[in-house]
């Protein structure tokens, strides 16, 4: 094997509020030699997502932080160059959660061959990757059935783009909130039914005027301001799925919880939160089911796609700024789908 070498992140200090460019550097590793039972993958497309930010934080949660002075990970879509590994050939794609970097070595439990054919690659990490498995695992976790009215904050985002999508197929009336005129339209061209601008008027007001007899369930991306709303607005034995909170991500104080939290006990309602690797094992249902939504146009991926590992980093900040409509996704360079 001749000499690869690697540029890849690392984390050098820990952000203190919205990161910056100044946590983080890119620097070149040599790989070493290829053994028995290994493969050599060159990554094509790099995921990067919110709840990645947690993870620059030392504290644990429910992912280890990453190490200072370490190649960070995240989900990875890559092509086998090279195999000595029994089941894996040359120009084999795989996902895997080594991102963050241009080449990689490792055991075969590390990596899953997924179908070439089904194009663009950068799929695997959007709307057939961890990004849809979160939005049909979250509709299912409170399911969400035809007839409901849900309202899905972070719309025009990664997760919340797809559950949108997926409950329109499900028969439900869907409402969504974005933050500006092109996610907007974006939003009613994916079919939503009814969609608001959260920064033209309090969200309260705008979403009890999408909904005037309220709504069955809140997907809530967002947090803060937003679920007290839908706390507000949500029926009677209503069901809310606690998908995340950008809205807080970045706090450097802890913000105060909902004022109306007691409508929980009132209206009688469930909150579940949902951390997708604990459904790693409902995959193969997930695959046949949006999969073939996909395969049959019956479900767009949407994707802002920045070009360069040297811009990974930018684009991870872009999620803060909302710069993305979909998957926010990174092509290394070199990458060529076929």
């Amino acid at each position: 094997m001749t000499t690869i070498i690697s540029r890849e992140i690392q984390l050098v200090s820990r952000p203190n509020g919205l990161p910056t460019a100044a946590n983080f550097s890119l620097i070149e590793n040599e790989l070493e030699p290829l053994t028995d039972g290994q493969v050599l993958v060159r990554n094509l497309y790099m995921s990067v997502d919110p709840y990645m930010r947690g993870r620059m934080n030392e504290t644990k949660s429910y992912v280890p932080p990453f190490q200072l002075g370490k190649t960070m990970e995240g989900s990875a879509v890559g092509e086998v160059i090279e195999s000595r590994a029994e089941g894996f050939k040359s120009g084999d794609i795989v996902t895997s959660t080594l991102g963050w970097r241009e080449y990689f070595i490792t055991e075969p439990q590390a990596v899953h061959v997924v179908n070439r054919e089904i194009q663009p690659l950068s799929v695997y990490l959007g709307t057939l990757g961890p990004t849809g498995l979160t939005a049909w695992v979250g509709l299912n976790l409170v399911d969400v059935h035809a007839g409901d009215v849900i309202f899905i904050s972070g719309a025009a985002g990664a997760v919340g783009n797809v559950a949108g999508q997926l409950a329109k197929l499900r028969g439900c009336e869907v409402i969504g909130s974005a933050g500006s005129a092109e996610k907007i339209e974006f939003l009613q061209a994916s079919g939503f039914d009814r969609v608001f601008n959260y920064k033209d008027a309090p969200v309260l007001e705008q979403l009890n005027r999408a909904a005037p007899d309220g709504i069955d369930v809140y997907f809530d991306n967002v947090g803060g301001e937003t679920l007290e709303a839908a706390l507000s607005v949500l029926r009677v034995h209503g069901r809310i799925v606690a998908c995340g909170g950008i809205s807080g991500y970045n706090a450097e104080q802890p913000a105060p919880g909902p004022s109306n939290l007691f409508n929980i006990t009132t209206k009688r309602l469930t909150m579940k939160g949902l951390i997708v690797s604990d459904s790693l094992h409902l995959l193969g249902d997930f695959e046949r089911e949006v999969g073939g939504y996909f395969q049959s146009g019956k479900l767009k991926n949407q994707e802002t796609v920045v070009t360069g590992i040297d811009r990974a980093v930018e684009a991870f900040l872009g999620l803060f700024d909302g710069k993305n409509i979909g998957k926010m996704v990174v092509k290394l360079d070199g990458t060529v789908d076929d």
